[in-house]
């Protein structure tokens, strides 16, 4: 008798594998990292069976035995690969039978690899989401109070890359905290959705010996069961929503990213990094690189990469488990490194960085308060149309003149519309021009105070939906 390890499925099967095949067929390099997730999941179907007089209690207690013995070996990092161990199911199965005998056959009873590495992808994920989640609201904590701790710091903000309208620094670091807030809602949602349990499905029809799923679900921190056999063991569904939240999460680090390096060029100069997130030239001394935020922005197009390969070796599989979902592990797996590593180096640098406020305050221009003249028409009574024309119409009496807008006498704004008058000097204010913006949302004081606030409340509150 052959004393080569025997395949879960090779019963049928006699002739050799071709080595290439077997290669072309292992997982066990990359679902390894699932180690733990399949011991938990194997420990709870061994109390499973025992409940249903499957197995004895004294098979069960071995069998947990045996399986908290392989998730030590795998932690401490002496669990030792063999020929033949294509996954980490088949691993994980092979040594338990070398420490508890013959016994370790009995606990694939009724259960399949089809819903066994569902349940485990699940488990593995719920925990990995959840610690990004932590992550994230790291990242949102120490933006959150950056941004109070800066609120009178003014800059320009800019649409088309284009100076629009004075802002405080507050509010554009705000700005990005409340799209990570959304991203984190949609973790917590999608965590939600992901921990239903598909274990006692079997292969595709079902179980045979009466399992209990319910049990089960209680057992792995499950809030319920899938209630069709076909759809829990093919449903990826959860891991192409993974791949787009992350995605989109990386698409708004990114964008935070590319502010950054432009704020940080010399040509702007309102902030500077630390300079264990930057590195030099190799060539030029003088150079200190972003490097970190341009890997932040690269890495976006890496994660958007992995969801769109999988989804295309998603949206043709037939019903119910095929192969190619073997091709779900590897993108789900390096999109959670990924933004594991992301949200915690956008965290060091937004903690780390310095500011010039002055630099900021000297890009404010008097063309930036356009609108704000505009608007002193329209507390005098004029319609908005007619003040945006005429304001526009002051610009370009400043630009042919070669002069800045509020170096305009009161005579020449007179000469625009007659309701214009002496107070018009008191529009050339940045301050004034930010504090009347003062409603919910709004660039004040009183209104970034109020985001803030909200922010820190939500963070403190600590709950998930």
């Amino acid at each position: 008798m052959s004393s080569e390890p025997k395949k879960l499925w090779g019963g049928r099967f006699t002739g050799a594998v071709d080595p290439l095949m077997d290669a072309f067929n292992a997982s066990i390099h990359f679902d390894r990292r699932m180690y733990a997730a399949d011991c938990i999941g194997s420990i709870a179907y061994a109390k499973a069976l025992a409940k249903n007089n499957i197995i004895t209690e004294q098979e069960r207690d071995q069998l947990i035995g045996g399986l908290e013995k392989v998730m030590v070996e795998w932690e401490n990092k002496t669990f030792e690969l063999k020929a033949g161990d294509e996954d980490i199911h088949t691993a994980n199965e092979r040594r338990l039978g070398e420490l508890v005998g013959s016994v370790a056959g009995k606990l694939h009873t009724g259960r399949s690899r089809n819903d066994q590495v569902a349940t485990d992808m699940r488990i593995w994920l719920r925990e990995e989401a959840s610690s990004i989640l932590a992550h994230l609201k790291e990242l949102i904590s120490i933006t959150v109070n950056r941004a109070d701790k800066e609120m009178d710091v003014l800059m320009p903000g800019y649409t088309h890359l284009q100076r629009a309208q004075p802002i405080r620094w507050s509010h554009f670091l705000l700005s990005h905290a409340w799209l990570w807030q959304a991203d984190a809602q949609r973790l917590e949602q999608l965590i939600d959705r992901l921990n239903v349990l598909p274990l006692g499905s079997g292969a595709l029809a079902g179980h045979a010996f009466n399992i209990d799923r319910d049990f089960l679900a209680k057992e792995l921190g499950f809030r319920g069961i899938i209630n069709n056999s076909l759809y829990a063991v093919s449903d990826r569904d959860f891991v192409a929503e993974f791949l787009f939240w992350a995605s989109l999460t990386m698409t708004h680090i990114s964008r935070i990213a590319e502010d950054l390096i432009i704020y940080s060029s010399g040509e702007f100069g309102f902030v500077k990094l630390a300079d264990a997130y930057s590195t030099g030239s190799s060539l030029m001394p003088q150079k200190k690189n972003p490097d970190s935020l341009e890997l932040l922005r690269g890495k976006s197009g890496r994660v958007f990469g992995s969801m769109s390969g999988f989804m295309m070796s998603y949206k043709g599989i037939p019903s119910t488990y095929n192969k190619d979902l073997q091709e779900d592990k590897e993108p789900m797996f390096d999109a959670a490194d990924t933004l594991s590593g992301s949200l915690q180096i956008t965290a060091g640098v937004l903690s780390t960085m310095d500011i010039f406020p002055d630099k900021m305050r000297a890009s404010l221009t008097a063309d930036m308060l356009a609108t704000d003249l505009a608007e002193y028409l329209v507390r005098k009574g004029v319609p908005f149309r007619e003040t945006h024309h005429i304001s526009g119409s002051a610009v370009k009496m400043a630009e042919d003149r070669k002069v800045s807008l509020h170096e305009l006498s009161n005579e020449d704004f007179k000469s625009l519309h007659p309701s214009f008058d002496d107070d018009v000097a008191a529009v050339w204010s940045f301050e004034t021009s930010i504090e009347n913006r003062n409603t919910p949302g709004g660039t004040s004081k009183s209104s970034v105070t109020a985001q803030i606030k909200q922010l820190k409340s939500w963070l403190a509150d600590g709950k998930t939906l």
